[in-house]
């Protein structure tokens, strides 16, 4: 029982990240029809920010979140005016080349900058893990479960209780009405693909330092969110969100029970099982993001 409850207390520090991935892809997909390659090298990029500030800077590593999560949205807002602002309207078969040069490009570039070698972050919290019972979780990992949830819900609050939330709705049901209701298509573009890479950033930037940074961290983060968002559903942000911690789950026992070699494999068979019974995911909402 005691390693059960150990699990399910890994499965929601870890699904809480999840979220935040499937939550930017959905994002960007529902309302640009960008399929963001490189979703996963922001994810990467929020990490090395905090690398950059922590470690190399020697800053406060909280600031360093903070400044990863803005960088990775200013990342977003470059990528989308240089590669993509020319592009809208384009098929989907030019923008998904466009997006496969920048995830190259990028990973590149950082394993360019920072080298091949694993980086670690060191976080100010202390080593003794707070005890619950049976089981116990580290100080960071609850920092990293709080905070994520709270960008969770700073991206729920502002799809739907602010005026940006309710033109990115607006465009993802009719990009065309929206505009002749006076939407400005392009800055809502430039503000979703800002959002969803921060996001995504902002995973990185929890999730670095829990584990090792690498240039190549980004392409199983890719994967999985692009796993969860046809989990959960296209255009759904509280599929997206379930399906993070699906996905989770899935690993944990996965991990837990069967064995760590198939950690990642027990999520996409999962992946298989939903899309066998409901090709349209869990959660699909076709009338607005939310």
């Amino acid at each position: 029982m005691s390693e059960l409850l150990q699990h399910i207390i890994n499965m929601l520090v870890l699904g809480a990240t999840y979220a935040l991935l499937g939550i930017g892809l959905t994002l960007i997909f529902g309302i640009m029809r960008v399929v963001n390659f490189a979703h996963g090298e922001l994810y990467t990029f929020g990490a090395y920010f905090v690398y950059l500030i922590a470690m190399v800077l020697g800053l406060n590593f909280f600031l360093a979140v903070l400044f990863a999560i803005v960088a990775g949205c200013l990342m977003g807002a470059l990528i989308e005016l240089v590669l993509l602002r020319k592009m809208h309207g384009a098929d989907i078969d030019t923008t998904m080349l466009i997006m496969i040069g920048a995830m190259i490009i990028m990973q590149n570039g950082e394993q360019y900058i920072w080298g091949g070698i694993a980086k670690s972050v060191h976080s100010p919290f202390p080593q003794t893990p707070i005890s619950l019972g049976p089981a116990s979780i580290s100080w960071l990992n609850l920092f990293v479960f709080v905070t994520a949830l709270a960008l969770i819900g700073a991206a729920y609050f502002l799809i739907n209780k602010t005026k940006l939330g309710k033109a990115m709705r607006a465009t993802f049901q009719d990009s065309d009405t929206a505009s002749l209701m006076g939407v400005n298509i392009q800055r809502i573009y430039m503000a979703t693909f800002a959002l969803g890479s921060g996001l995504a950033a902002g995973a990185g930037a929890l999730l670095g330092p829990v584990y090792v940074i690498a240039p190549q961290m980004g392409n199983i983060a890719s994967l999985k969110a692009f796993a969860i968002v046809i989990l959960g559903g296209l255009g759904s942000i509280g599929g997206a969100t379930i399906g993070g911690f699906i996905l989770a789950f899935a690993e944990e026992i996965g991990a837990g029970y069967i064995s760590t070699d198939y950690r990642d494999a027990m999520g996409f068979l999962i992946i298989i099982v939903v899309l066998l019974f409901r090709p349209t995911g869990l959660f699909k909402r076709v009338e607005r993001i939310g």
